[in-house]
């Protein structure tokens, strides 16, 4: 349950549309509800603005199943992360009403969308980067974020990155998602006022050593304003953005 929530059953309550035993009832599974395995935190959105959101790597289809539609139930919004496409469609089995966005490897049950406020950019290296960006891009658009895409700007060739630059600049948050050498973020921390948040990506050949060359490179960025998440966290770099960019 979010603030907004809260709120409005609160209101119902003030009005007389519902009685203080039945908020009670909406309220007793406050703060989380458990499950066999988990305890779903249902409280998350009213401390952080976050609602929880379902890690699928390493559970059942079922499992995340059932996370999800308590969710769904208590705040009208469940999402999953890391979901492969077979274990999607055991999940879509029991959970018909959600979508499976297979570039960013999300189900998303989203019944209700959230406004669109503009602010989040969200830049890919290379094309073998895009479904980190796409995780990033589908999660801020889940918390309620328009967000500009670029795609294939990593820094073998610059000239890419200079005709979108006034777009980026526009914005209050960027994304930046690089593997290889992961020097993109710092090229655009160096010409943007907005944090940047950088993404190592996995991507790369051996002394890549799966994204901690990338890694490296970004925590230790001559540009200021740059933030590092951890490999392949589209998710957190997603969250992060649109934070930033909420409404004041």
């Amino acid at each position: 349950m979010d603030r907004d929530s809260l709120l409005g059953l609160l209101m119902r309550v003030q009005d007389g549309t519902i009685s203080p035993d039945e908020a009670l009832e909406h309220l007793a599974v406050l703060p989380f509800e458990p499950l066999d395995g988990a305890r779903v935190d249902l409280h998350r959105a009213l401390r952080q603005g976050v609602p929880e959101v379902v890690y699928g790597e390493g559970k059942t289809a079922t499992q995340i199943a059932s996370i999800m539609r308590v969710l769904l139930e208590r705040s009208g919004r469940a999402v999953a992360t890391r979901v492969g496409p077979e274990k999607a469609a055991a999940v879509l089995d029991q959970l018909p009403e959600a979508l499976y966005a297979d570039a960013a490897r999300m189900l998303v049950a989203d019944p209700a969308p959230l406004g669109r406020r503009p602010g989040v950019a969200v830049l890919a290296a290379g094309t073998s980067d895009l479904p980190v960006a796409a995780e990033a891009a589908l999660t801020a658009e889940v918390l309620g974020n328009e967000v500009l895409r670029i795609d294939d700007v990593g820094v073998a060739g610059l000239h890419r990155l200079v005709p979108v630059l006034p777009e980026i600049r526009a914005s209050r948050a960027v994304v930046v998602v690089a593997g290889m050498d992961g020097a993109l973020p710092s090229v655009v921390g160096g010409l943007v006022s907005a944090p940047v948040i950088a993404v190592p990506t996995s991507v790369g050949y051996g002394a890549s050593f799966g994204g901690m060359a990338a890694l490296l490179t970004m925590l230790n960025s001559c540009s200021p304003g740059v933030a590092v998440v951890n490999i392949d966290n589209g998710f957190g770099a997603g969250v992060l953005a649109a934070m930033i960019n909420r409404e004041d």
